[in-house]
């Protein structure tokens, strides 16, 4: 018994004073033809913006993670670099499984692509082969829901519908690692509900799930702890009221 619980107390995610560099004009142009002759005339100023800074985490085995913070506080550059779409500047990542990131809504998806066609694709791009995913195609028909539609266009999508299947995409398949940026925001309250309903199926075979959102009733309902970030930094990291009466503090204030 002794090495199940080392397991599950291990983290899924660990992250060690993770910071996130963008550099930027300090001036704006009107056009990119302006900033290649300023750039050539050497007269373009950088200035560095840190998106996040010396941020450190551990999340453990079946935890579903809330994330919270205003616009702008580095919540979704936190998810893309756990996804390994961007590099820490500094620092480092460990994860210990693998990861399904729904990071925005229509990520992995072409517009001209019918919905069926966009499974597939979004499914590779996932890493499954395409033998797993016409088996898993009915069940992702059926818990997308969006009935007829799904030879047309994404073009002709709704949000919604868009959102419906990338999560049904993602789910699928058992995962390990799931990440969540707004995207059950566009769901109605039917959606809302299995996708729940499946986040506690996943939680209870031990998924590891991250969830950013400015809902603080999702955040309350499932998740288990909780960071509050600001202008890049971890304000405060710990039980999910406590982490909420604080940030409402300050944003109230």
């Amino acid at each position: 018994m002794q090495p199940e619980t080392r397991s599950a107390q291990r983290p899924m995610v660990h992250l060690e004073k993770v910071s996130v560099r963008y550099r930027a004009p300090e001036h704006p142009f009107s056009s990119f033809k302006e900033y290649a002759i300023r750039l050539v005339q050497h007269q373009v100023r950088m200035r560095d913006f840190w998106a996040l800074r010396d941020i450190d985490l551990e999340i453990r085995r079946g935890e579903t993670f809330g994330i919270i913070g205003c616009n702008g506080a580095g919540k979704s550059t936190l998810l893309k670099v756990v996804a390994r779409v961007l590099s820490p500047s500094k620092g480092r990542i460990l994860l210990d499984g693998q990861v399904a990131p729904l990071l925005e809504l229509g990520a992995g998806f072409h517009a001209e692509l019918t919905g069926r066609e966009n499974v597939f694709l979004n499914g590779a791009l996932l890493g499954h082969p395409q033998r797993e995913i016409k088996e898993h195609l009915p069940e992702i028909l059926d818990f997308a829901h969006i009935d007829g539609f799904i030879d047309a266009p994404l073009r002709t999508y709704s949000s919604g519908m868009v959102a419906r299947l990338g999560f049904a995409v993602a789910t699928s398949w058992m995962p390990e690692i799931l990440l969540l940026d707004e995207i059950l925001a566009v769901g109605d309250e039917a959606f809302r509900a299995k996708c729940f309903a499946r986040m506690e199926v996943f939680r209870k075979n031990g998924a590891t799930i991250l969830l950013v959102t400015h809902d603080m009733g999702s955040i309350k309902s499932q998740c288990t702890r909780a960071a509050w970030l600001e202008e890049g930094s971890v304000q405060a990291l710990g039980a999910v009221d406590e982490i909420i009466k604080a940030y409402r503090s300050k944003v109230e204030s």
